[in-house]
């Protein structure tokens, strides 16, 4: 067969002008010409050796396609190693994760260059004490920050821009509708997917791939920045505290990114952050106990009692208490004894596989809460795109 290889390229060329796409396909066609046995381990080893013709091939011929798909999909033509197109669909693998961008050691050293060079000018904001103020809680959920939506597939688009701008109009729109509330603490649910993915190979953290906009760290670059924009306007307001809840999509970079929000505002005296790796958070605001969490773990019903035995000071203190959950980007709201349970809705669009499989039409929303000092949630503020 070695003595071949000069033969089967060629014969591989002809197939693959006349249309012929498929290597084990060819591989039969030219054992038949040639008169080579075809047993299928010289089929098969003929077969690898057509395919790496075949690719060179593809992207020879298609180049110009090839170049528009990757485009379409927010994909660095540099990372694509394998690509074959049928019926003018294309099928891509990337390069092995030799250079897949800046490691972890180098993102941290660019957050802590960005940090010697930021200019801290935040200085302490006194604030007065106030009987009738309110918490506000801003939860953007499942922002998915990386998420790629077509209109072609799902009948939305979704990118990074419009992440960023849902978000901060979302943020916006809550304090206008809070305007009429003299808000005197605020807490910020940060985590919950803001990324969409949590390797260089485009998947989340559980190896499940995705469709996506952009590289994977140019996207957490771009959720810090939100992050940071969002927080510098909320604590013109009120104090913040941030609470970060890890999520499925991102457990490894939406940790990092909580903790160089933390690291970035260290100075800042007006903010408070919970950023540790606990799947569930809790925060008292006088007679209010909230708990977050991702919503992918603990099951619902579980939640209150989970509450009872983890807070347990904060519990019996307490005579308001609530958890805030995400993941399912839809709402529901149920009341248990002693604590009421609610899922929020999500501002991000619908890629294609939940179009594939129903899950959509849900309203798109970044959602906002007021508490009472006494009387707990008493306003449920919603801003729809």
């Amino acid at each position: 067969m070695i003595d071949r290889n000069e033969e089967i390229k060629s014969l591989t060329e002809k197939y693959f002008k006349d249309g012929h796409r498929s290597p084990s396909e060819i591989a039969r066609y030219i054992h038949q010409d040639l008169e080579i046995n075809l047993e299928e381990k010289t089929v098969e080893s003929t077969r690898r050796y057509i395919s790496r013709h075949i690719q060179k091939l593809t992207r020879t011929e298609d180049q110009p396609a090839l170049a528009s798909a990757c485009e379409e999909r927010g994909i660095d033509i540099s990372s694509v190693g394998i690509a074959w197109s049928k019926d003018k669909k294309w099928s891509i693998q990337f390069k092995p994760n030799k250079d897949s961008g800046p490691t972890f050691e180098q993102l941290l050293e660019d957050h802590i260059d960005a940090v010697k060079n930021h200019t801290f000018s935040y200085e302490y904001i006194e604030r007065a004490n106030t009987t009738d103020g309110c918490l506000l809680v801003i939860d953007p959920a499942d922002v998915h920050i990386g998420k790629l939506a077509s209109s072609f597939e799902t009948g939305e688009d979704y990118n990074c821009q419009i992440a960023v701008q849902r978000v901060k109009s979302g943020v916006e729109g809550i304090l206008k509708k809070a305007s009429g509330f003299t808000i005197d603490k605020i807490v910020f649910v940060a985590g919950n997917d803001i990324l969409h993915i949590d390797t260089p190979k485009r998947t989340t953290t559980s190896g499940t791939p995705q469709d996506t906009d952009g590289m994977w760290y140019n996207n957490f670059l771009i959720a810090k920045k939100l992050y940071i924009d969002v927080l510098d306007t909320l604590i013109q307001v009120a104090d913040v505290h941030f609470m970060f809840n890890p999520s499925n999509h991102d457990y490894q970079s939406g940790f990092f990114l909580a903790d160089s929000i933390s690291s970035w505002y260290n100075k800042c005296e007006n903010i408070t952050f919970d950023t540790s790796i606990a799947h569930r958070k809790y925060y008292q605001y006088h007679n209010n106990l909230i708990g977050t969490t991702h919503g992918d773990g603990a099951k619902m019903q579980d939640l209150p009692l989970l509450m009872a035995q983890e807070a347990r000071e904060e519990w019996s203190s307490a005579k308001n208490r609530y958890v805030y959950i995400h993941h399912i980007h839809h709402k529901m709201s149920k009341d248990f004894i002693g604590v009421t349970v609610e899922a929020l809705r999500s501002p991000s669009g619908t890629d294609g596989w939940h179009h594939r499989n129903g899950y959509q039409h849900a309203p798109k929303a970044v959602e906002g809460f007021i508490h009472s000092k006494e009387h707990g949630q008493m306003a449920r503020l919603t801003h729809l795109f």
